[in-house]
């Protein structure tokens, strides 16, 4: 199970880039990044729907949603910055250093999220060995950048 979840969690890097490429040809044809971001999500929500249809999943549960905090509505706001800050991106720095700097300000929020239990996760202390980690991916940003 452990290597299917590290599989899956390869997996959903390597979507980024060919979600961005995708996203990006779409705002060539349409002419804006915030409409083709827009398109995406739509698009995502078809298929979110259709998947809640086929695996009947209960429609009830949403009106739970109602007594969530109101700062977990920011999820949907971050989803649609990080798509529409990526189509901007690719063209302009390219993909190996926008996805470069996308890694590394992922590592550096999610040792922060690890160490202090943001937003209510798991504890996962801070190490040297995760520092040396996360600096190496910024090392490899800087590489990138300068060849």
């Amino acid at each position: 199970m452990q290597y299917f979840l590290i599989f899956l969690a390869f997996l959903c890097g390597a979507v980024f880039p060919t979600q961005a490429a995708l996203n990006t040809q779409m705002t060539k044809n349409v002419g804006h990044p915030v409409l083709a971001a827009f398109l995406s999500f739509f698009t995502g929500l078809i298929a979110l729907f259709l998947y809640i249809l086929i695996a009947r999943i209960p429609l009830q549960s949403l009106s739970s949603a109602r007594n969530v905090p109101w700062y977990v509505w920011f999820a949907g706001l971050l989803g649609a910055f990080y798509i529409s800050t990526v189509i901007v991106l690719i063209p302009r720095l390219g993909f190996a250093l926008t996805f470069g700097l996308i890694v590394a300000g992922q590592m550096a929020i999610s040792l922060l999220f690890d160490h202090y239990g943001i937003l209510h996760t798991p504890i996962r202390e801070i190490s040297i060995g995760r520092i040396i980690g996360a600096l190496f991916l910024v090392a490899g940003v800087i590489l990138i950048r300068k060849f």
